[in-house]
């Protein structure tokens, strides 16, 4: 069973349930703001949510299929077993939000905001994370498949138990991140900065990552 990162004040169990049609009239108004909400089982299709606000909402059992969350406010928000494809949530604020069981075969968030998000036991067939600023991030038991990190700023991130195959991290600073307990293959790093640097790894991995990368890792004490 996955921890719980507790970065989502919400309860999982909320007294207000809306229907599918309910939610459809919220959003068609434009600039909506959902809050105090349960929203369960609903499939929604290509539409775009664009600036919409969610306050402490629960998704569970949801499928987005090409839903634009672009530019909308998240907080306090919990995706509980939710399906995302090509439902990108690029400049979005993301402020104390948690994927749970969540699959997606592309996720983006790119130039978004991420405070204090959690991802748990998912799978993401292909991430962009591509110049996003990222403050209390967790990935646990997360396979990201190919994921793209140019550019992005990173402060207190940690991956524990997670799949970083394919990962490129291009002018993206890896210093303090904990992937001592991730898989990972295909690495790429730009040659002109020091991600490596404080980044936390296995010993294997540091055999691994100097052979691939033709950098020196240190054992840290």
């Amino acid at each position: 069973m996955a921890r719980r990162t507790g970065f989502a004040k919400v309860s999982e169990r909320i007294g207000r349930h809306i229907s599918e049609d309910e939610l459809l009239r919220e959003l068609a108004g434009g600039e909506a703001r959902i809050a105090m909400t349960a929203i369960e089982g609903i499939d929604l299709a290509g539409m775009s949510v664009d600036a919409a606000t969610f306050e402490e909402v629960v998704f569970r059992s949801c499928t987005f299929d090409d839903v634009d969350f672009s530019r909308c406010g998240l907080t306090d928000v919990i995706f509980i077993d939710c399906r995302f494809v090509q439902s990108p949530m690029d400049r979005c604020w993301l402020n104390r939000c948690e994927f749970r069981s969540c699959s997606a075969l592309g996720m983006q968030f790119r130039k978004s905001r991420l405070t204090g998000v959690g991802i748990e036991d998912s799978q993401f067939r292909y991430a962009d994370f591509s110049e996003s600023t990222m403050e209390r991030f967790r990935a646990a038991h997360t396979g990201f498949g190919e994921s793209i990190w140019h550019g992005a700023r990173p402060k207190r991130i940690s991956f524990e138990g997670c799949d970083l195959t394919k990962a490129e991290f291009f002018r993206t600073p890896l210093a303090g991140i904990d992937v001592s307990t991730c898989e990972f293959s295909g690495i790429t790093v730009s040659s002109d900065f020091h991600e490596l640097r404080g980044c936390i790894v296995s010993p294997q991995q540091a055999v691994e990552l100097s052979g691939l990368l033709g950098v020196t890792v240190r054992e840290q004490l």
